[in-house]
């Protein structure tokens, strides 16, 4: 994800530290970069024009379901806890505010997109009834966060689009504090053949004219472009991999849950002990 200036609910450049009331600290030698990362060109070019849209089109490309799959999501994160939150990839911070309502946790949101954190603005600005919510631009392969700093991090269609998957989920691993939670929600491919070929059909066929038709040529190329990213992302990792790499990265407990047969996965696990 790419570093840059920072958005507060005061649509001012601020600081992740800005989550209170405990302070955030972002340390030096972790300082954003300028390399941008091979899915970041990608992501910047294929949701360009779309934050408006971003929960809508979420809600097509899932069916309906993603809604459903986000209070998964949350459920998994409430079920600790926790205090402070890191949502990482939070687009218009949807979850980060469900969060936030759920548990009465300080969420910090990071994403790439700029515009994708401005749209969710006038949520974040509205008074909450429990919680806060802080959104910032960062990359999620170089968060600028002390160890262990948050009990809860969670992230959402996040890693078809970054250079090494299993060195961005070690990332945001580093920043869950031992007995903490990281949990995260993706698309993914059903694992049963005949709802597969439904779900190519619908991905390939469907999607396209849907989006093409709703929401003009934008939506058309997002509707293109999303099944054979996600095709794409699973014949390199495969649901085992993922596992694999929680596990390497220090995640106890990994959990996995399909969701809508397959369409969409929740995963969960526990930060273990520091040895």
């Amino acid at each position: 994800m790419t570093g840059g200036a920072g958005l507060a609910r005061n649509d001012r450049a601020c600081e992740p530290a800005s989550v209170a009331p405990n302070p955030v600290t972002a340390p030096p030698d972790r300082a954003s970069s300028d390399r941008p990362l091979r899915g970041e060109p990608v992501a910047r070019e294929v949701f360009t024009g779309l934050p408006g849209r971003y929960d809508r089109l979420a809600y097509l490309l899932s069916l309906g379901q993603d809604r459903r799959w986000r209070r998964a999501v949350v459920a998994r994160t409430a079920a600790g806890s926790p205090g402070l939150v890191l949502d990482v990839a939070t687009g218009p911070a949807g979850i980060a505010l469900a969060v936030a309502d759920a548990t009465g946790a300080n969420v910090a949101g990071v994403d790439l997109n700029e515009p994708m954190l401005r749209a969710g603005l006038p949520r974040i600005r509205r008074p909450l009834p429990r919680g806060q919510v802080r959104v910032a631009v960062g990359r999620a392969d170089q968060l600028p966060f002390g160890d262990a700093t948050f009990d809860a991090v969670t992230f959402s269609y996040l890693l078809r689009y970054v250079d090494d998957p299993a060195a961005t989920v070690a990332e945001m691993a580093r920043c869950v504090r031992p007995g903490g939670t990281l949990a995260c929600l993706e698309f993914s491919v059903p694992p049963q053949p005949v709802w597969r070929a439904a779900w190519w059909c619908y991905t390939r066929i469907a999607l396209p004219v849907l989006g093409g038709l709703t929401g003009g040529p934008a939506w058309y190329r997002v509707g293109r472009f999303l099944g054979p990213s996600i095709s794409e992302h699973y014949r390199k990792h495969p649901l085992a991999w993922h596992v694999a790499a929680w596990e390497a990265a220090g995640l106890t407990e990994v959990r996995t849950q399909f969701m809508s047969v397959g369409g969409g996965l929740v995963m969960w696990g526990r930060k273990g002990s520091a040895s």
